[in-house]
């Protein structure tokens, strides 16, 4: 990489990370907010809270993360990456100041909302920065999902830590702040956002370019796009963030309902004089391990990244799909009946889910940048993000209505069919012809 690949790439990695340490924290959250508030008072009536009230409540901030990526694509072809990108920054610093000061479920759905909005144009954003501004586009990807990942785990994995010595409103006020100290970076940062397509260009690359600059312009680049074969991606990207949010957003609470995790007293495992020094003597502090499962899981994703972003350059990325989601489907037909087996199954289990859960993305990633023109790819990560977290938000809500009528083993299934509908669209894609 030379200095302005390494200089995009430092940035997204850093936003990356925080975007999703932001995102994956919140169903450590969840948890706490169903043991702690009773009810969702709207004012004109309330609402009990249960797996179904909190899970839609969850996902409008997880709506609005998708949604807001396709006008967030559109603006990116035409303001640019770095100044949406310190936008975002600033609006989840301050999303999360706010959550931290929610005294009821009403502003914990406000600050959900609003860092739901400032974090939905981070991916096309910083997306269109890496497959425009970096010439090593694949290693590009690769880094920038490795840091999207250690976001994912360690931000839980410190939220839980955390946890232990300070109520959860602190949490979310002390994981505020640095993107914050983010933001102030991106501003100075300076680089070439277009480094790789003139390079492509001097070189005779093939790929059209066009502009989005009118709503003629717009519907006109969205007719092209979905009248190709960006519509099975796009298929294909709704099946993943349905499985993705389907999968997460309720994982701690259904790992703490496991015997092998049961909440442990903090006492058990700290002694006295730490707990005092700490601050951790008061009665009923906990350690909940499947807080610490569900953060490993997300930590070894950050494998998946890395070989799914390799893997980029060296097979062909629909194939590659159709056998990873294959995978997934196999893997959520089996999770339940490893849940029985013991805590070795289980951790053998989840390893694998964790790596190929994230293995995709950078495959799904370059496929967009395959069948899509450098004019529009803004636009075209609008269009995907639209529906990884637009309408794969809607994956939160549903898990949590089958929890709260069904049982986890139906959930699991419906989370398999996902899967295998994915698989077969990839299929689809590497065998229709150019």
């Amino acid at each position: 990489m030379d200095h302005n690949d390494r200089s995009i790439t430092a940035l997204v990695m850093v936003a990356h990370s925080l975007v999703h340490t932001y995102e994956m924290t919140v169903p450590i959250f969840v948890a706490l907010w169903l043991s702690q508030f009773r009810v969702i008072d709207l004012g004109v009536a309330t609402v009990p809270v249960t797996t179904a009230s909190v899970g839609a409540v969850v996902t409008v901030g997880y709506a609005l993360f998708g949604l807001g990526a396709l006008p967030g694509g559109v603006l990116v072809d035409r303001v640019g990456s770095r100044r949406l990108i310190t936008a975002c920054l600033l609006g989840m610093g301050a999303s999360y100041l706010l959550l931290g000061l929610a005294p009821g479920m009403v502003v914990v759905a406000l600050a959900l909302a609003l860092w739901g909005v400032a974090a939905s144009v981070y991916h096309p954003a910083g997306l269109a920065l890496l497959s425009k501004g970096v010439r090593e586009r694949g290693t590009g990807f690769a880094y920038h999902g490795i840091a999207g990942n250690l976001g994912i785990g360690l931000g839980p994995l410190v939220a839980a830590i955390l946890l232990l010595v300070v109520e959860w409103r602190t949490v979310a006020l002390v994981l505020g702040v640095p993107a914050l100290f983010a933001a102030a970076y991106a501003a100075q940062a300076r680089f070439d956002e277009t480094a790789a397509v003139d390079a492509a260009s001097a070189d005779g690359g093939s790929k059209a370019s066009s502009d989005v600059d009118s709503l003629a312009a717009f519907r006109t680049e969205t007719r092209r796009l979905f009248g190709g074969r960006f519509l099975l991606v796009f298929a294909i990207v709704v099946c993943s963030g349905l499985y993705y949010r389907g999968v997460l957003t309720f994982m701690p609470e259904l790992l703490g309902r496991l015997p092998v995790f049961e909440p442990v007293p903090v006492g058990r495992f700290v002694p006295a004089p730490v707990r005092d020094a700490l601050g951790v003597s008061a009665p009923g502090r906990t350690l909940n391990p499947g807080d610490y499962f569900y953060s490993g899981l997300l930590v070894v994703g950050v494998v998946g990244q890395y070989v799914g972003g390799k893997l980029t350059d060296r097979v062909r990325v629909e194939y590659g799909l159709a056998v990873a989601f294959g995978v997934l489907a196999v893997l959520a037909v089996l999770f339940v009946p490893v849940t029985s087996l013991g805590l070795g199954p289980l951790l053998a289990l989840g390893a694998v889910l964790g790596v190929v859960l994230f293995l995709v993305q950078p495959m799904y990633q370059a496929t967009v940048a395959e069948y899509t023109p450098a004019g529009t790819r803004g636009l075209s990560y609008g269009f995907t993000y639209l529906g990884v977290f637009g309408v794969g938000a809607l994956g939160g809500g549903i898990a949590g209505t089958i929890l709260a009528v069904a049982t986890p083993t139906a959930l699991f299934g419906v989370l398999a069919g996902l899967a295998l509908v994915a698989s077969l669209l990839g299929l689809a894609l590497g065998r229709r012809p150019e």
